[in-house]
């Protein structure tokens, strides 16, 4: 179930941080990352979040190795910034292929408008922020030690989803399901998003550095209960607009 689609309220401007985000990160990934090529290497693996260097306070300037069914595989190692915690920021703006950019900002055009348009342009920038940092303290806590860097803006946009389904659960969201459009509610199409992060997940409780890699589960549901936990404060303060609704629309 890929969500391609959700339902809008006409008579909204553009959703001005959301856009700027998604702006970013293409940026980023293009004249940074190299579009993910050898070119950028040096800086995504520097300005990712390593989970050693934020417990430790230390930046990991050389090569370090990790020990894989015994045979010893190195993890590249590059200067980051000054302080190092500033990479629990600078890798929620980084990716790891196209792949990864393109269903990262897809879920971020879908779901971060009505979430930036119902709060406000401020409140929306700090929350995604917070969210993003603390996702990456969820998936650190599970390992501290490790080596593996992290990057990627799941963790945030995991907290945008969260926030998504306390406020908008009835909202219809337009998805694939077996190569069909469909139509459903948030709840259903966020729902079974989250069961199955939080299957996924389970095994993180047992990660060890000969398993660590791939899809950093814990930082998404990090990321999406402090985005529940958001949603049931936002929809307490921002309530929905009195105005009738036009027609919805979908993208």
């Amino acid at each position: 179930m890929f969500p391609i689609g959700d339902e809008n309220e006409r008579g909204h401007g553009p959703a001005f941080v959301s856009l700027a985000f998604i702006g970013l990160n293409i940026a980023v990934f293009l004249l940074l990352q190299g579009g993910g090529g050898p070119s950028g290497e040096e800086f995504t693996y520097g300005y990712s979040a390593v989970p050693f260097e934020i417990t430790n306070n230390v930046d990991l300037v050389g090569p370090e190795e990790i020990v894989v069914d015994g045979t010893p595989v190195p993890i590249p190692q590059e200067p980051g910034p000054s302080p190092i915690f500033l990479t629990l920021l600078t890798s929620m703006f980084m990716h790891g292929g196209w792949l990864h950019i393109g269903g990262n900002l897809l879920f971020l055009w879908i779901f971060g408008d009505n979430v930036e348009h119902r709060i406000g342009h401020i409140p929306y920038l700090v929350f995604y922020l917070v969210a993003g940092v603390i996702a990456s303290l969820a998936q650190i806590l599970i390992d501290p030690g490790s080596i593996i860097p992290t990057l990627g803006a799941s963790g945030a946009i995991s907290g945008v989803l969260g926030a998504y389904l306390v406020m908008f659960p009835t909202n219809r969201v337009t998805v694939l399901f077996l190569r069909f459009p469909m139509r459903v509610p948030a709840i259903v199409a966020i729902g079974l998003w989250a069961v199955f992060q939080f299957i996924n997940g389970l095994g993180a409780f047992a990660v060890t550095e000969e398993t660590a890699g791939g899809v950093a589960y814990m930082a998404h549901i990090g990321g999406f209960v402090a985005g529940l936990v958001a949603g049931l404060v936002f929809r307490a303060i921002f309530h929905e607009p009195r105005r009738p609704r036009n027609a919805p629309t979908f993208r």
